[in-house]
């Protein structure tokens, strides 16, 4: 009897040990897979994002999130590594020789993820409905300049333009708005503007479930066309505080971390020289600047924004807050964006300069006063941005400083995205935090959108005496099928926007990338929106 008792103690030991060491693995490395035994459990990558993902419109904007539409949907041609045009669901297409019709060669084994085909019919009424609603989209000369769409045959659609338009593919391209929704996706009314029944797409994932302000979940699509992602599911935690991410990446709750502003660059560097993690930094691939509005307050005055530009010490600030990720920026677009190296001269950081620039435009300081005056009117401007982006709010707490010494008052104004991308529309800013959009929407897409009155861009060179001018000048320049025109035009309307002192370069952006070590194929695009997420494995 007591021999038996011994033998089940010993068994109930064993157990315990057994479930305890269970216990101790990592959710995506169970305990037989680290061992090297055959395992049939998911593999479930985790990440976290500041917001929830939209209901993932293809042809919508805010709050659907581009990583995630770019997740679900896919477009006619990619843009490869090296800048160039590659098939995605088009295998082939045609130019005519006048530059007005496009015809493309749809692959024939695509199917949604309802297992719905997709071919020309379905393309057409994607583009037919985003064409319907062109003033949506009026930030883009190409949904502009599509006269019609034709179904040729089942499987061939042509694109007829009104006029010869060079970065067409580039912008076939996009994550949005030209990518395609599955027919059981479409409201009953048919206006996707309105909003969809389901997120269908022909992509690697399926948006398959959603707990507003917690998670969202993608599973692989089982009729994808192409190669199979490595992990079953992607879980993305809701987490809107930098430093509450970084927590939960270090107790192993995220696995990844990618994209930029998702934790503080302190965190960064921690991670970074802690040895314990796998970091990485992409090339650049955008520009972090501040848009200066022409159109309201102090920054009216050329001075003023001339002031701010010579003010703010970007290199000390790079140094101190980017830990050498990110290079300073002297020009709205990078020298190595087409028709973009221009040779402007950087406006240098001289507080000399900028004190002498305050004082011709009549802003004194007074004895034993902090900030400058005019007319009793105190020389004091906001700077908006984005509450959830650590980064965002570390620019503006250096620039507080920058501008306090020139003896400009700088007050921050952080905001949710809504409120933050409401100023953005409506023109209710003096400074306030953007980037361009990098590969493949530079600089055609971008000046394009400068013609927009519902982008700040629009809204901080309304001001400009040569506004008019300007804008003509994009429309032409969009158009023009003259390469030596097409770059006079780019000069003009780049050096008359970097003259007029309406943007305020800072670095040049990269995207972060922090792992645990269980996580292998993680890599960049060369484009800031996409995330590598179908090449991941755990």
């Amino acid at each position: 009897m007591r021999k038996a008792k011994w033998h089940v103690l010993f068994i109930c030991l064993a157990v315990s040990a057994s479930i305890l060491l269970a216990g101790c693995g990592s959710n995506n490395q169970p305990v037989a897979q680290e061992q090297g035994e055959a395992t049939t459990q998911e593999k479930i990558l985790t990440i976290s994002w500041g917001q929830d993902m939209g209901e993932l419109n293809p042809h919508m904007y805010s709050p659907n999130q581009m990583f995630a539409q770019d997740m679900v949907y896919e477009s006619l041609v990619r843009y490869g590594e090296d800048g160039e045009i590659q098939p995605k669901l088009a295998e082939d297409w045609e130019i005519s020789p006048d530059g007005k019709e496009y015809t493309f060669k749809l692959r024939k084994d695509v199917k949604f993820s309802d297992g719905s085909s997709f071919n020309a019919a379905i393309a057409k009424k994607n583009f037919d409905v985003v064409l319907s609603n062109a003033e949506r989209h009026n930030w883009l000369e190409l949904i502009n300049q599509i006269e019609a769409t034709e179904v040729v045959e089942e499987y061939t659609l042509k694109l007829v333009f009104k006029n010869p338009y060079y970065p067409a593919l580039q912008e076939l391209a996009l994550i949005r708005p030209l990518r395609f929704l599955g027919e059981a996706g479409f409201p009953d009314n048919g206006n996707t503007a309105e909003g969809i029944k389901q997120a269908i797409g022909t992509g690697p994932w399926v948006f398959s479930e959603e707990v507003k302000g917690e998670y969202a979940v993608f599973t692989k699509n089982e009729h994808y066309w192409g190669a199979e992602p490595k992990v079953d599911k992607i879980v993305i935690k809701i987490i809107p505080d930098a430093e509450t991410r970084a927590m939960a990446f270090e107790k192993k709750e995220i696995d990844l971390i990618y994209g930029s502003g998702l934790i503080s660059l302190d965190s960064f560097k921690q991670f970074r020289d802690s040895g314990k993690y796998k970091t990485d930094i992409s090339n650049p691939l955008a520009t972090r600047f501040l848009a200066i509005n022409s159109n309201k307050g102090a920054t009216k005055e050329l001075e003023v924004r001339r002031a701010i530009q010579h003010a703010f010490d970007k290199q000390t600030f790079i140094d101190a807050v980017f830990y050498g990720t990110e290079k300073k920026a002297d020009t709205l677009f990078a020298s190595n964006f087409p028709y973009c190296d221009l040779g402007l001269e950087a406006y240098d950081y001289n507080l000399e300069k900028a004190s002498l620039l305050l004082e011709e435009a009549g802003w004194k300081k007074g004895e034993g006063k902090e900030f400058r005056e005019k007319n009793g009117q105190l020389l004091e401007m906001e700077f908006n941005f984005d509450s959830d982006d650590a980064i965002q709010k570390s620019i503006g707490e250096v620039l507080q400083g920058d501008l306090k010494k020139a003896g400009i008052k700088l007050n921050l104004v952080g905001e949710e995205t809504a409120s933050y991308a409401q100023r953005q529309k409506d023109g209710n800013f003096n400074l306030i935090y953007e980037s361009n959009w990098g590969a493949p929407y530079d600089p055609h897409s971008f000046v394009s959108s400068m013609r927009t009155p519902a982008h700040a861009d629009y809204q901080a060179q309304i001001g400009l005496p040569m506004k008019s001018e300007i804008d003509a000048k994009i429309t032409e320049v969009l158009l023009s099928t003259n390469e030596e025109e097409r770059q006079e035009l780019y000069a003009y309307i780049l050096e008359t926007l970097h003259e007029q002192a309406v943007y305020l370069p800072i670095s040049y952006r990269s995207n972060i990338a922090v792992h645990h070590d269980y996580v292998s194929g993680v890599v960049f695009f060369g484009t800031q929106y996409e995330m590598p997420l179908a090449n991941i494995d755990l």
